[in-house]
């Protein structure tokens, strides 16, 4: 079945066919319309469902660490401020190793108030053990919601999964996409299984305490399940599109990269621009490719190795700003190639607030770093200083005279 929706009811059918059985969710603009199409789904009888209405973010993650620990598929969403809310949750959603999955609609942080896109808030929680994969189409997103669960609940996994798509640009712009029968869906993902869970018929007291004698071995368990989830990852891809159709790449997505000697690497929806960039630069006679970074935790250090590289020049876009040192898809991607090549990393922060990014800008940045006319630095190349940027200036120096507000 083919159905014209936005991003947001698209991520809601993702859940339908994986068949969630508790949602536990607070509105936050630009996430409310998953919930609402999920409360629909349920009052007409289409999804057999319990939706847990809760008065904050922070109680919603509360409930979805209570209903996975009793063994249910569990499912949320959130945003930005939401996300931030619930962010002390997120450790202990993965601490005690509960699979679940919950989107989140990428939006900027205040202040001031922003309902646009970047990856601030996602890229804030990237330490709290949930595993984090960065979608580009509807289609991407209503096929990641699936495969989060089958990648959440690998017994050699089983730990949070965050599907994350940008606001607006993904969230309410309508695209088609193919709905998979539900009997095809099944196929790849079987009813859920819990390795533990909380029974009322066999009562146990846990503590909650860890001695120093074992933390660290609580902290290792949790880093061994996220190298493991870059198997499980793969293997998730190749066996959707086996079994129900659609491949978007397994932690990267390598677009035009046969025979690059230079390379755009980005998440999001910036990428599908940056898709466009690389036809028009190839078109000029330049050997550009594109790596989409799917999968940000775990972040693909095996894919980043062999596809930059061999390369002269990578250029990140980064749509977040790590404050007081560069930008963080930078780091890692710098991290990753490190003494592995001779491949030289430049990166652009852009599209803050959910400002524009044209495929003309990447491509003239582009061409810029592989002609060395960028610095080896974060760049701010859409920063532009006007009139209007200046009016607390003016004010200030209205109310205390030009030198004092200097």
């Amino acid at each position: 079945m083919k159905l014209v929706e936005t991003g947001n009811h698209v991520a809601a059918w993702g859940a339908r066919l994986a068949r969630v059985e508790v949602v536990s969710a607070y509105p936050i603009t630009p996430q409310t319309q998953v919930i609402e199409e999920i409360s629909r789904f349920i009052d007409e009888g289409e999804m057999e469902c319990e939706y847990i209405p809760v008065e904050s973010e922070h109680s919603a993650m509360a409930a979805l660490i209570a209903s996975a620990a009793m063994g249910v598929r569990s499912f949320s969403a959130t945003s930005a401020h939401g996300l931030a809310y619930m962010h002390e949750l997120l450790h202990w959603a993965a601490g005690i190793r509960l699979p679940m999955v919950m989107v989140n609609v990428n939006r900027a942080l205040g202040p001031g108030w922003n309902i646009w896109c970047d990856h601030q808030d996602t890229l804030s929680a990237r330490d709290t053990g949930w595993i984090q994969l960065h979608c580009a189409s509807h289609q991407e997103i209503l096929d990641t919601v699936i495969q989060a669960y089958r990648i959440s609940e690998d017994p050699e996994v089983n730990l949070p999964v965050m599907v994350c798509y940008d606001a607006i640009f993904l969230s309410h712009n309508y695209m088609q996409v193919e709905i998979p029968d539900q009997e095809a869906v099944d196929r790849f993902l079987p009813p859920f299984r819990s390795l533990w869970r909380l029974d009322l018929e066999h009562p146990l007291t846990h503590g909650s305490v860890i001695y120093p004698d074992d933390y660290e071995e609580v902290r290792y368990s949790m880093f061994q399940g996220l190298e493991n989830a870059r198997g499980v990852i793969r293997a998730a891809a190749e066996e959707y599109r086996e079994k129900v159709g659609g491949y978007h790449g397994g932690l990267v997505d390598a677009y035009r990269m046969e025979d690059a000697e230079h390379a755009l690497v980005a998440m999001g929806s910036a990428a599908s621009e940056a898709r466009v960039a690389v036809d028009m630069l190839r078109e000029a006679g330049r050997r550009f490719g594109l790596v989409r970074v799917r999968s940000y935790r775990p972040f693909p250090v095996e894919e980043m190795v062999e596809l930059l590289s061999p390369l002269r020049t990578a250029l990140v876009l980064d749509r977040s700003i790590s404050f007081g040192m560069e930008g963080p898809l930078f780091s890692e991607v710098k991290a990753s190639v490190y003494g592995r090549g001779e491949v030289a990393v430049y990166d652009i922060v852009t599209g803050l607030g959910g400002r524009d990014i044209t495929y003309e800008f990447i491509a003239e940045n582009a061409t810029a770093a592989a002609d060395g006319r960028l610095e080896p630095r974060t760049a701010w190349p859409s920063v532009r200083i006007n009139e209007h940027h200046l009016v607390s200036k003016r004010g200030l120096e209205g109310l205390w005279g030009r030198r004092a507000a200097r």
